[in-house]
């Protein structure tokens, strides 16, 4: 993934669309506390399984959060996701994220909840449902990419070399990716 980035600034937010920072003040066995955090969207990822390319599907994109706080990650490699920002079923979110991100349409019953957990708990505390979905070529319906500014890459990691993958601290990467790897070897590849 090719990026060229210039003038990166850093700036107090006051007036947010996705995320509201807040000062909790709270009163923790009889002492008074204080904590900040940010209010922000429940979330999908899906761990895409290609069965005939033995591979997982990933998305690579430019994340902000992840450059300004090290400069030598210009992207992240992730599970396709998204924000449960619209009124509909959870599983019905994942199978657009599928669709936007990848370019896969993926029947939601198709889609298998793995788990749920929370992220970032001591920012936000936000909760990411997981899910698994095997696809293949037949399933392929637009290049994918994402919608309006994202720029997102696709990605196919062989399952093979997954493990190497994970432990490999030149690659930035989410937890929860790490973690739907470690279940996949878990239920399929003992």
């Amino acid at each position: 993934m090719q990026v060229e980035l210039t003038d990166f600034r850093t700036f107090e937010l006051k007036d947010t669309k996705y995320i509201h920072p807040y000062r909790i003040s709270y009163v923790l066995n009889g002492k008074r506390r204080e904590w900040e955090a940010v209010k922000s969207h429940d979330s999908v990822a899906i761990l895409l399984y290609h069965e005939p390319k033995d591979s997982f599907l990933l998305v690579k994109q430019f994340r902000p959060p992840v450059y300004m706080n090290d400069h030598t990650k210009l992207f992240t490699y992730e599970l396709c996701a998204g924000i449960m920002d619209k009124n509909k079923d959870i599983a019905e979110i994942a199978q657009e994220e599928i669709d936007e991100e990848c370019g896969f349409h993926v029947p939601v019953e198709n889609l298998r909840q793995i788990t749920s957990f929370y992220n970032n708990v001591g920012v936000s505390g936000s909760r990411q449902y997981l899910f698994y979905a095997t696809i293949d070529d037949t399933m392929k319906i637009h290049e994918g990419g994402g919608v309006h500014t994202e720029q997102i890459e696709l990605f196919y990691l062989p399952v093979k070399d997954s493990k190497h993958f994970m432990y490999d601290q030149t690659k930035a990467k989410t937890p929860g990716l790490m973690f739907a790897f470690y279940w996949f070897f878990d239920r399929f590849r003992r």
